[in-house]
């Protein structure tokens, strides 16, 4: 790990979008975002790889589907990990699915796809040269990843044993997996940083907070990405203008103001504006 390293072993580091025209998704998260992009595989490879930059600064990729994968578009999540193969073997351990096995990216990392027992699917990166999301909780850039699933209690135990989280009912307004470690490092990385966030309010241990869980049994299990936003409201009429769809249209929720949006070739993600004064409303 390097000083300037901002995750550790079971916090999510990165996101990619996997797209059947990644030139195309790349041209619209180019303009939603402002993301600077260029595609980092050779001329004659056969798919593309595409990484958002926002002042310089790594945020996400926009990828080629892999020969083989379903056609639909989506994101996808990645937790850092000091070693994918023994990840491998904890994720088969818990009763999860090794879905792509370990293998080398360049110098770049060693990654790995997985399924959770109910079927939620994530993938995990052993960093080599690429240490992640260099630029996050900013406009256009990742501020938090979310599972939905209709087993909380089988993700307890799957996730518990293979990253060491803990499930943490946030105040009553949500629940989301706490990893204690990260916490003191964030402290050692930024002194001072708990006292801040206690002064701001913030609920009992949210710096140990590495992702968020909803409990969803009348839908698919799967594993969400929420990007930073100056305006939501502003974002949504953006994304419909260059084609995508607002499948919920803004609205405020505890400490945010938010809506789900659906990009032009179906990947779905959501963008959260941080709203301090709603940090009073009521979850429901």
């Amino acid at each position: 790990m390097s000083d300037q390293d901002r995750y550790i072993a079971g916090v999510p580091c990165w996101v990619d979008t996997t797209q059947p025209d990644p030139a195309a998704a790349a041209g619209f998260y180019g303009e939603l975002f402002g993301w600077a992009l260029e595609d980092v595989m050779p001329p004659d490879s056969p798919v593309r790889y595409f990484i958002g930059r926002l002042g310089g600064g790594d945020v996400g990729a926009v990828s080629s589907q892999s020969e083989g994968a379903p056609n639909g578009a989506a994101w996808n999540t990645y937790v850092w990990v000091e070693d994918a193969d023994e990840t491998a073997a904890k994720v088969r351990e818990a009763g999860g699915t090794v879905v792509t096995e370990p293998m080398d990216v360049g110098d770049s990392g060693r990654m790995a796809v997985f399924a959770d027992p109910a079927g939620a699917v994530f993938s995990v990166w052993q960093p080599g040269t690429h240490r992640g999301a260099a630029v996050v909780n900013e406009h256009g850039a990742l501020n938090f990843n979310t599972l939905n699933t209709g087993d909380l209690e089988g993700a307890k135990r799957f996730y518990g044993a293979v990253f060491g989280w803990e499930l943490l009912d946030v105040d009553g307004n949500f629940t989301a997996w706490a990893l204690p470690a990260y916490g003191d490092f964030l402290e050692q990385r930024t002194p001072g940083m708990r006292e801040n966030m206690a002064s701001m309010g913030a609920p009992a241990r949210f710096e140990e907070v590495v992702a968020a869980v909803t409990e969803a049994p009348d839908e698919p299990p799967v594993w969400g990405v929420t990007f930073g936003v100056d305006d939501a409201d502003a974002i949504a009429a953006r994304a419909s203008e260059l084609g995508g769809d607002v499948l919920v249209p803004p609205f405020d929720a505890p400490w945010v103001r938010m809506a789900i949006i659906r990009d032009p070739q179906g990947a779905v993600f959501t963008a959260s504006k941080f709203v301090p004064e709603n940090r009073d409303l009521d979850a429901a």
